[in-house]
């Protein structure tokens, strides 16, 4: 089971990778990442002088041997860094070749992964109209197998359309507290996108995200021709058009229109955009793109 999502030459690769926070993200847990924070872990950062109340036990004494002053060792602390990856299962994610649901769990396999061996605490949710949180939380490498099973078995929900806006906010509502969130959908949304990545940003300072907008070949450039009735997968809404050259234009125009605001949007408020089709072969995105963009390394 293993092997259908991520072959063992991938999962090799992923072994050399860690999750980076650009930010200072406050942890529960102890982990295996240092911190720009001070405490008290095995790791020496600087020292400074000792005042009233301070834990005894980090007073240098070769210090007080030379200088007659009494100093108290800093450490950089260790910190846990929390995972939080949402994944779109609505309907609209079961179409394309290859899938874009199938694309979608790839990339929460690979950093949920590279996570749980670095000790991280990673946590997977899924959504369509509501969500439901489908792994963890949960830490350490022994957590990897049972990971993806849970993301081989996942399916889109064929009875319920997307409702970003409610997904959103039922998923900040039960996930309090920093990290990093990772967000993948197609965006296929009437409502729109503004209100539901509002709710991603109530955790304010201590939250990065990063915004994965899938889409398939066929939706990038589509190849149809002649008269046809469209049916929303989602809602069984039909429209009966003529497809020609000029509709296939101004669709391409609305289309790089919508991303351009989508993507806009996320740099004005700090998110970070990653737009891609499901052609781009998938470890070139996990292994490459992802470096550039500083979310690995």
């Amino acid at each position: 089971m293993v092997q259908k999502l991520l072959d063992e030459d991938f999962i090799a690769k992923l072994e050399q990778l860690q999750i980076v926070s650009r930010k200072m993200i406050s942890g529960v847990l102890k982990g295996d990442r240092l911190s720009k924070r001070r405490g008290h872990s095995s790791e020496f950062a600087d020292f400074r002088p000792y005042v009233s109340g301070d834990d005894l036990r980090f007073l240098d004494w070769n210090i007080y041997a030379r200088l007659d002053r009494f100093f108290l060792k800093l450490f950089l602390e260790e910190e846990d860094l929390r995972v939080k990856i949402l994944i779109d299962r609505s309907p609209s994610m079961g179409f394309g070749t290859p899938q874009k649901l199938e694309y979608a769990r790839k990339i929460a396999a690979s950093l949920a992964y590279i996570g749980l061996v670095n000790q991280d605490r990673v946590q997977v949710s899924a959504f369509a109209e509501d969500v439901k949180q489908v792994f963890g939380p949960a830490r350490g490498r022994r957590q990897t197998r049972r990971l993806l099973e849970v993301l081989e078995r996942m399916a889109t929900e064929e009875a319920k359309s997307t409702n970003l806006e409610r997904a959103c906010k039922e998923f900040a509502l039960t996930n309090r507290g920093g990290g990093i969130i990772v967000l993948v959908t197609d965006f296929f949304d009437r409502a729109g996108f503004e209100a539901g990545l509002r709710y991603l940003l109530v955790g304010g300072r201590s939250t990065e995200i990063y915004v994965f907008h899938v889409l398939a070949p066929q939706e990038i450039e589509p190849d149809l021709t002649g008269d046809l009735r469209l049916v929303d997968c989602e809602d069984a809404l039909t429209l009966d058009v003529s497809i020609s050259a000029p509709l296939l234009k101004s669709y391409r125009r609305t289309l790089e229109a919508f991303r351009a605001e989508l993507r806009d949007y996320c740099a004005g408020r700090g998110l970070h955009y990653i737009f891609t089709s499901t052609a781009v072969p998938f470890d070139r995105l996990i292994l490459e793109y992802l470096r550039q963009r500083g979310l690995v390394r």
